[in-house]
């Protein structure tokens, strides 16, 4: 079972985890993003989560090595949700900026307004990570690749 799973089984943060285990918050951090752990730290997690050092460790099959279509599907979810908060978080950072800009601006220089083409700049660069983010079904996306090979082949897949 994922450290990741574990944890938010219990409702803890990745501090709170942390804490509990004696190691630091950016090991919790790479060992839920899957790379490999110690066996110090597995063992560790095993104790505050009290569970076997094994479901932790699990030995590697070699007779199935492709995730399982649930464990894909969750790390598919986990991998959006993580992008998601990255969007919003971008979002709080480029409204916060850009009020202390425009107020910086009005008080100092209201006579000329640049505080605009910061906003301009960077709200691309927003509008780009919310591309990225989002996906938009009808920019080259699945359904359009599906019409598009349908129209030339002149029949429905």
């Amino acid at each position: 079972m994922s450290v990741q799973k574990l944890r938010l089984k219990h409702g803890w943060s990745q501090q709170q985890l942390a804490d509990a285990s004696g190691l630091s918050v950016r090991t919790v951090q790479r060992i839920e993003a899957g790379e490999p752990a110690s066996t110090e730290s597995l063992k560790s997690l095993a104790a505050v989560f009290e569970v076997d050092f094994s479901t932790l460790n699990p030995e590697p099959n070699m007779n199935n090595p492709a995730l399982t279509i649930t464990e894909q599907q969750e790390k598919a979810a986990f991998d959006q949700v993580r992008k998601l908060r990255g969007f919003y978080l971008h979002l709080m950072k480029y409204v916060v900026v850009n009020l202390g800009l425009l107020a910086v601006n009005l008080i100092f220089s209201p006579h000329t307004l640049w505080f605009y083409w910061v906003m301009l700049g960077w709200g691309l660069a927003l509008l780009s990570h919310a591309f990225r983010v989002f996906r938009p079904a009808w920019v080259l996306g699945p359904d359009w690749e599906k019409r598009e090979v349908e129209k030339r082949l002149g029949r429905p897949l």
